[in-house]
């Protein structure tokens, strides 16, 4: 099996792909469009969906706001934001394929099948979460700190909201929060969040 792989850095290593001697890894979009023949491929960048893809084997994209596009059956939407890589289950959207699933097995992963719709499923609820806890410091219930331990505490999260805002970056929640927000104003993100943002 050979898997062409482009992405930060980063992003590649959360996952491990760098790890798996049947994936290759390729630096820019223009090698990932030229790598030639693969049973499948990933692209890690945010921008993952602007790109045109060849019909044929599988290609996963990380795109968390945009859904896929009519007649892209050989596409797949996933979470690539920060901290969500590293679990064994990769939200997918898409059309489910077997094959798509014998590539992710390759790689230690399960497909976790959700509808394609903005945010899947995980980034819109931490989103949300993350979203309530910028509220309740501009309505000054707590600290930022305070508000991280008692989420750890009082969920079991590997993070509270605002060390998930700074991992994944408060840019890309309040894109996500806005665009949610055009069907269902419960979205909008918090003026906190929505001006703060410094981690693209």
């Amino acid at each position: 099996m050979k898997i062409v792989v482009c992405g930060p850095r980063l992003a590649i290593e959360e996952c491990g792909l760098d790890s798996f001697s049947h994936c290759q890894l390729v630096e820019g979009v223009e090698a990932f469009a030229n790598a030639g023949d693969a049973d499948g491929f990933i692209n890690l960048n945010d921008d993952a969906l602007s790109f045109s893809y060849k019909a044929g084997a599988p290609v996963i994209v990380n795109s968390v706001t945009e859904v896929l596009p009519q007649g892209s059956s050989h596409l797949y939407r996933i979470n690539g934001w920060p901290g969500f890589l590293r679990r064994e289950g990769w939200e997918i959207a898409g059309e489910r394929n077997e094959k798509l699933e014998e590539i992710l097995a390759s790689i230690g992963r399960k497909a976790v099948w959700v509808k394609d719709e903005p945010g899947l499923v995980a980034a819109r609820v931490i989103s949300m979460i993350i979203n309530e806890a910028y509220f309740a410091v501009e309505d000054k219930v707590s600290s930022r700190e305070e508000i991280d331990t008692a989420m750890k505490l009082g969920t079991g999260y590997p993070y509270g909201p605002f060390e998930w805002a700074s991992a994944i970056g408060e840019e890309r929640i309040s894109k996500l929060l806005q665009l949610l927000a055009l069907d269902n104003e419960r979205y909008a993100p918090s003026i906190l969040l929505a001006g703060n943002q410094s981690h693209p």
